[in-house]
């Protein structure tokens, strides 16, 4: 199968989608399991709007719309889209977008006239218009759970996340502390407040990594309270860093309100972080789930002393380890 990727940005060093160059690289080595053991994905092109450090294998192409050099707007990019959609249309057999349901939109009426199989990622709560109009141009849609695609569909395949267990993993030779970590974008419904407030329950250090609109109201409050410190803001995090702080932390805290699987809750097991988590919907996992209150976090960041990794690190890998991903994602494709 050839196959036409269309994503954000292509770049180790971007620190929210750094981790999809691996899944770029899985999908460039992905075996077929359709009887054809050791056959590979034959090309892959990958179309980005932003292009930065890559080395994929010598059976992808990337084309850049041009934002890594300021050249362009919306307009000028969608023209840009389309004109290389059109223009590689015989390279490619099959379609995956990841996240941007605008692209399904724009290459929609293209692709079905083409003939081509669409299948769209997504992974987020909301649904508008956008996403219905594109979940009508798909043929298939992949998302990590239930919850991370909330609109209605016969077309939805629930495929678990994509963790690179290769990269997120323990290692024994690093000294765990006794920080507690949280992670993801500074804004209200991943409510690191909490975290900072529990903080005044325990004398442990809080490391908070991400940026967003919230980061100035964070900083206040962690002041206000006599914390600042205690409670230290790493702001984005490339995907190595991030790895580094899972492998020294004590306890990661998950309290976001979205309901959805956050990778990052995963990341951290992978590398044999506990969790505690506010979220109900994650109680069949290797977590400790507690009430979404300062004092249930300190209470359980408090009680979490030695833990046995290796189930943690098993469930990772046996349910949403990105090396199983690919292949899954892409004998569903070649079935459509």
């Amino acid at each position: 199968m050839r196959l036409l990727i269309v994503t954000q940005a292509v770049d180790t060093e971007d620190p929210v989608l750094g981790f999809f160059v691996r899944w770029i690289e899985e999908f460039a080595r992905a075996t077929r399991s359709l009887g054809e053991v050791g056959k590979h994905v034959e090309r892959i092109e990958v179309i980005c709007l932003k292009l930065g450090k890559f080395n994929f294998p010598k059976n992808v192409r990337v084309h850049s719309l041009g934002k890594e050099r300021g050249s362009g707007n919306r307009i000028m990019y969608a023209w840009r889209f389309l004109s290389l959609a059109w223009r590689l249309r015989r390279d490619y057999d099959a379609v995956f977008v990841h996240m941007n349901p605008e692209y399904v939109i724009l290459g929609g009426i293209l692709w079905r006239l083409l003939d081509k199989r669409v299948a769209l990622w997504y992974t987020h709560k909301s649904v508008n218009a956008k996403l219905r109009l594109a979940a009508f141009f798909s043929n298939v849609i992949f998302t990590a759970s239930k919850e991370s695609f909330r609109l209605n569909s016969r077309k939805v395949r629930v495929m678990g996340h994509g963790i690179d267990v290769d990269f997120f993993a323990p290692d024994p030779g690093t000294p765990r502390g006794t920080a507690v970590l949280s992670a993801g974008r500074l804004s209200p419904t991943k409510r690191h407040d909490l975290v900072i407030r529990a903080a005044e329950h325990f004398g442990n250090e809080v490391r908070i990594a991400g940026t967003g609109p919230e980061q100035q109201r964070l900083e206040e409050l962690a002041s206000r309270l006599s914390l600042s410190a205690r409670v230290h803001f790493l702001g984005p995090q490339m995907q190595k860093q991030l790895r580094e702080e899972y492998r020294t932390a004590g306890v990661f805290v998950h309290a976001s309100e979205t309901g959805s699987l956050d990778k990052v809750v995963l990341e951290a097991l992978a590398c044999g972080l506990p969790v505690v988590t506010t979220s109900a919907s994650l109680t069949d996992m290797p977590v400790t789930v507690v009430a979404a209150t300062p004092d249930a976090i300190a209470k359980a960041v408090l009680t979490i002393h030695s833990v046995d990794t290796q189930p943690l690190v098993a469930y990772v890998k046996e349910c949403h380890s990105l090396q199983h991903l690919i292949p899954r994602i892409t004998e569903i494709i070649e079935t459509l």
